[in-house]
C-alpha cells in the first residue's frame, strides 16, 4: 500500500455501491475538481434524504487515494461529527474528529481525514495549535450556514465544496455566490420519488391567518408571536383535528416554534389518550437519547419538537410530519418535511400537514425549483416569495367534509364577497350591503338543513368559521383591517344572523 492509500482501509471494507445519480454526481464533481485542483469553491446541491454523506464520503475516498493529499470535512453540530465519522469509516476512510477536547494533533501525519465542528476548528486555527500540512480538500456539510465563512480564511488554496439541500444562505445580507464560484445541482425531489429513492409526500394544509406573527432580525417569525398564536386554545384543537382526521395511527413528528408551544401540544395529546413526548434543546443528553429510542421503538409515538430534530436527525419510520408552525425560510421547510421522506420497506408515502401556510408560500415539497436561478439572484427568489397579506387576502375558507354534511340540502353555499362588493359600488350602492346579502345566504342555507329553530341556531354556530372569512374579505374590500373592527363586524354579523333565523322560525 503505498502512503496515498494510507488513509483507506480496502482490505476491511466491503466497497460502497453508489446509485446511479450518485456517481453522475460524483463524476460531475470530480470533473470540475480536476479541471480546478486549487483555489476553487464548488456548491453541490441534493435534497435532504438523496445521501450527500454518502457521495462526499466517497468523494473524500476517491480524492485521498488520487493526489495523495489530505480532506477536511466541516460540520455545525456535534451530532453531525459522529455520524459523518461512521460513514467515512464504512468507506474505509480512517478519520480523526477534532471536538472541544481534543487541543493538539501530535499524530497529524497518521490522519489524512478530519472531522471538525466550525467553532472549535476555528479556536484550534486562531490558536496556532494545529497546522494541517498538504490539504486540498474542504467539504462543508450543510453549507448554507453562514458559520462557516469565518474558516474559509484559513483555507486559501484548497478547494473547497459545500454541500446543502437548499442552496439559500440563511442569511439574506451573505449570499452563497459570494463564497461559492458555481452551483452543481443534483437530483430533484419529484425525480427520487418517481424512482423509489425517497417516500411520496401526502401534502394537507389548513389554512391559518398568520397577521399577528412577527418578523425578527434573522427574517423568520419571532418565538414568542408563534407561541401566542400556536398556544391559543383554537390553534391547539385545530391540530388535533388535523391529527385524528389525517394521521391518527402514524408515528408523528411535530415541529414547533417554542418550546411552550410544544409542552402545551405535548399536554393536550396526552389529556387525549395518545402516547406522546417532548424534546428541546434544554434535554440533556441521556434524556434526548431514551426520547429518541422510545421514539423509534414506540408504534404509533408522537414526538412534539422544537428546532432541533431538523438536521442530524434520522428516523425512517417517521409516518407523519406535522408543520405547527409557520416559517419564512425555504431550507427549514425542506428539512421538516425532509425527515419523514426516508423510504423503507412498507412505508412508500409520509403524510405532511401543514398549520403554517407554508407550500402556500414556498410551493409542494416536491416542485421544481431552478436552484441555479435562486444560487445566482437570491433577492429576487426572497422577494417574490407570497407575503402573507397576499396570501391571507387570497385565502377562502371551504367547510371541511363534516361541516359541508350539515348543509347537504343546500347545493350552493359559497358567497363571492368581493364580486358582489363590485357589483355593488358599481350600482351607486352601500358597502355594508353586502354583509346583508351574505347574512341573507347563510339565513336560507340555514333554513334549508335545519328542522326546527334550536337545529337552526346550533347551525348558525357551525357557520362561524365561514362568517369570519367572509367578514374578513369584506375588511380587504373597504381597505379596513383592524382587528377591533373585524371583531366588531363579526359579532354584529353573528347577531343578526341569529335574529333573522329566529324570526324565520317564530313566522
Amino acid at each position: 500500500m503505498n502512503d496515498t492509500e494510507s488513509a483507506i482501509e480496502v482490505t476491511t471494507v466491503t466497497e460502497k455501491v453508489l446509485y446511479d445519480y450518485q456517481q453522475a454526481a460524483l463524476d460531475k464533481i470530480f470533473d470540475r475538481i480536476q479541471k480546478f485542483p486549487v483555489n476553487y469553491n464548488l456548491c453541490f446541491q441534493l435534497p435532504t434524504g438523496g445521501g450527500k454523506t454518502i457521495i462526499f464520503s466517497e468523494i473524500a475516498k476517491r480524492y485521498i487515494r488520487k493526489t495523495g493529499k489530505k480532506v477536511m470535512i466541516l460540520t455545525h453540530r456535534v451530532e453531525l461529527l459522529g455520524q459523518t465519522s461512521r460513514v467515512l469509516k464504512e468507506f474505509g476512510v480512517k478519520n480523526k474528529i477534532i471536538v472541544s477536547k481534543v487541543k493538539e494533533l501530535d499524530e497529524e501525519e497518521n490522519h489524512d481525514c478530519f472531522v471538525a465542528m466550525v467553532e472549535t476548528l476555528n479556536n484550534r486555527l486562531k490558536d496556532e495549535r494545529m497546522k494541517f500540512d498538504n490539504l486540498g480538500l474542504v467539504i462543508v456539510d450543510e453549507a448554507h450556514y453562514n458559520s462557516f465563512r469565518k474558516l474559509f480564511k484559513w483555507f486559501d488554496e484548497p478547494i473547497i465544496l459545500g454541500v446543502t439541500a437548499t442552496p439559500l444562505s440563511s442569511n439574506i445580507l451573505l449570499p452563497l455566490n459570494e463564497n461559492y464560484n458555481e452551483l452543481i445541482v443534483g437530483e430533484s425531489i419529484s425525480s427520487l420519488v418517481d424512482q423509489k429513492y425517497l417516500a411520496k409526500a401526502n401534502m394537507y394544509s389548513y389554512d391559518v391567518s398568520l397577521h399577528s406573527l412577527k418578523l425578527g432580525i434573522n427574517g423568520d417569525y419571532t418565538v414568542s408571536s408563534s407561541e401566542k398564536l400556536y398556544g391559543n386554545i383554537f390553534m391547539q384543537e385545530k391540530l388535533l383535528y388535523a391529527y385524528e382526521q389525517i394521521a391518527k395511527g402514524t408515528k408523528t413528528l411535530i415541529f414547533n416554534n417554542g418550546i411552550n408551544t410544544s409542552k402545551q401540544v405535548y399536554m393536550m395529546f396526552l389529556e387525549a389518550g395518545y402516547d406522546v413526548r417532548h424534546l428541546d434543546n434544554t434535554n440533556n443528553e441521556q434524556e434526548r437519547r431514551e426520547i429518541l429510542e422510545w421514539f423509534h421503538t414506540k408504534p404509533n409515538a408522537i414526538l412534539s419538537s422544537v428546532s432541533i430534530l431538523t438536521t442530524g436527525f434520522d428516523e425512517p419510520t417517521v409516518e407523519t410530519i406535522i408543520l405547527n408552525r409557520a416559517t419564512k425560510s425555504l431550507t427549514l421547510y425542506h428539512q421538516m418535511i425532509g425527515r419523514g421522506s426516508r423510504l423503507i420497506p412498507g412505508k412508500e408515502e409520509f403524510n405532511v400537514i401543514d398549520l403554517g401556510n407554508n407550500a402556500k408560500r414556498f410551493g409542494l415539497w416536491d416542485s421544481y425549483i431552478d436552484w441555479q436561478e435562486i444560487f445566482a439572484h437570491p433577492n429576487a427568489y426572497i422577494e417574490s416569495i407570497v407575503s402573507d397579506d397576499v396570501m391571507e387576502r387570497e385565502t377562502k375558507y371551504e367547510m371541511t367534509p363534516e361541516v359541508r354534511d350539515r348543509f347537504k340540502n343546500s347545493p350552493v353555499i359559497d358567497f363571492d364577497i368581493k364580486e358582489h362588493y363590485l357589483r355593488l359600488m358599481k350600482a351607486g350602492r352601500k358597502a355594508k350591503e353586502v354583509l346583508d346579502l351574505s347574512i341573507q345566504q347563510h339565513a336560507t342555507i340555514v333554513q334549508e338543513n335545519a328542522e326546527d329553530v334550536f337545529d337552526a341556531l346550533e347551525l348558525v354556530k357551525v357557520l362561524e368559521m365561514d362568517v369570519k372569512s367572509r367578514v374578513k374579505h369584506f375588511s380587504y374590500c373597504i381597505s379596513k383591517s383592524t382587528e377591533s373592527y373585524r371583531d366588531w363586524l363579526r359579532s354584529e354579523y353573528m347577531r343578526k344572523l341569529s335574529m333573522i333565523v329566529r324570526e324565520m322560525y317564530n313566522d
